[in-house]
């Protein structure tokens, strides 16, 4: 059953059925004791009201047996129709066996064969329970027996009477259990009806002041969704309009020298307009890649590996494939081990480790003087891989530090013709990975430290 309604209503139903079924058993069981502790309290009564009668000799025993099964017994279950009427019979029987006197509603057979208290017999296939009395002093035994049909009819008419207005009643409880529940569910509809009604564009939180405390779980985690969603959208609205911006002012320049070198006859400024269209062409390529790389990222947050990564090796793999890159800009990279014996081997999702590492070394790469040497060294600490990236450029401001790694911003120091998207992948693939990023000035070098937990 996918309806949270008619699961409501299908557990409400079975719970009530089962404890007026219960309720009933339990009327039934405590019926039947009392309508027999009051029964055989009757039967008692009225078999020694017939021994003291024939004792005193104020009544012959023919009329003291008629006497204790009159019509109207002293019983409290006695219908106004009679139909519990006459269900006692009494019998006097001498010591010796021979029959004096019974009822006329009592059997010619013995009721009973016992001398004192109750017994349960069965004559002609009637269940009779029986209550004996010894008068030693006339020499006579008084059986006063009860019809147990009569008694099962009697316990049987109480529970129809509380099963039966059960029976009419359970539609109109039915009805009133259905209409509840529907009730109870409303804030729930309001709230789908609401957010139905809204736009794509519409992520404000939904009021939970007015709804039940047992749904406001649902609205926080609702409110906390579309935030994660409205600052996702913020970030791909502003990360559209700095791309565009950026991509902007290197297809211009393009056009611009592509447009020189189709109109000069001059070789030079022809040569010269060539090498900034590919130096243009380089700029561009790069910030498309980054712009893949930061993609690659965001989508790592749902899915991720779980590799098994030699930080050591994968330094020296990233340096080699940056080699084009560190001839065109003229620097030197060196790779420094500090410890062979130590581990650099982490767990993690490769691709981000890689990201990391390869925009560090890249940023590096772009900031350091011609003739510069760019410096790798890695680290491996108690709990952590550390990978140092050194280079003799002017480093990052202190005042930068903190917005340095927010997409498209370049430090008041920065140099060269980077996008401002290095760190800010880095950050985000560090902190995918549960690492961090930190910076540290030195006389000679500015260090980009990126800590890896093993």
């Amino acid at each position: 059953m996918n309806s949270i309604r008619i699961r409501l209503f299908a557990i409400l139903i079975a719970t009530t059925g089962a404890v007026w079924l219960f309720a009933a058993a339990w009327i039934y069981a405590s019926t039947q004791a009392e309508v027999e502790r009051v029964l055989d309290a009757r039967l008692m009564e009225a078999a020694r009201m017939v021994s003291s009668l024939i004792t005193d000799h104020q009544i012959d025993p023919s009329a003291a047996a008629n006497a204790a099964t009159a019509d109207t017994p002293p019983s409290p279950f006695k219908e106004a129709g009679g139909s519990y009427s006459r269900q006692l019979s009494c019998q006097i029987w001498s010591l010796q066996g021979s029959l004096v006197s019974r009822s006329e509603s009592a059997p010619a057979t013995s009721l009973a064969s016992h001398t004192d208290g109750f017994e349960e017999t069965e004559i002609d296939g009637e269940r009779w329970r029986v209550y004996a009395v010894v008068n030693p002093a006339l020499g006579v035994r008084v059986l006063v027996g009860d019809s147990l049909e009569i008694r099962d009819r009697l316990i049987g008419d109480v529970i129809k009477g509380l099963l039966l207005p059960g029976i009419v009643i359970l539609p109109v409880l039915a009805a009133l259990i259905w209409l509840s529940v529907g009730r109870g569910l409303a804030p729930l509809t309001r709230i789908a009806e609401g957010l139905a009604g809204r736009s794509a564009s519409e992520l404000h939180p939904v009021d939970a002041g007015s709804v039940p405390r047992e749904v406001r779980p649902v609205i926080r985690a609702l409110n906390s969704l579309f935030g994660r969603v409205a600052e996702a959208r913020d970030r791909e609205r502003s990360f559209t309009a700095y791309a565009a911006h950026e991509l902007k002012t290197p297809l211009a320049g393009l056009k611009t020298q592509a447009q020189i070198a189709l109109r000069t006859d001059d070789p030079a400024i022809k040569r010269e307009a060539l090498s900034r269209i590919s130096t243009s062409v380089d700029r561009t390529s790069r910030m498309v890649r980054q712009l893949i790389d930061l993609a690659a990222v965001d989508a790592s947050q749902d899915v991720a590996s779980d590799d098994e990564v030699d930080i050591a090796v994968l330094v020296g793999e990233v340096a080699s494939e940056l080699e084009s890159q560190l001839a065109a800009n003229d620097v030197h990279v060196a790779i420094e081990l500090s410890d062979q014996a130590q581990p650099t081997v982490i767990r993690g999702d490769r691709i981000l480790v890689r990201l990391a590492i390869r925009n560090l070394i890249e940023n590096a790469i772009q900031h350091s003087p011609k003739g510069g040497e760019v410096r790798c060294r890695v680290l491996a600490r108690n709990d952590e891989v550390c990978v140092d990236i050194l280079d003799q450029g002017p480093g990052i401001a202190q005042e930068d530090e903190k917005r340095v790694t927010e997409r498209f911003f370049r430090g008041s120091k920065a140099q060269g013709h980077g996008s401002g998207l290095g760190l800010s992948i880095v950050q985000m693939a560090l902190d995918r990975l549960g690492g961090s990023l930190t910076f540290e000035r030195g006389a000679r070098w500015f260090v980009a430290r990126a800590s890896f937990p093993l």
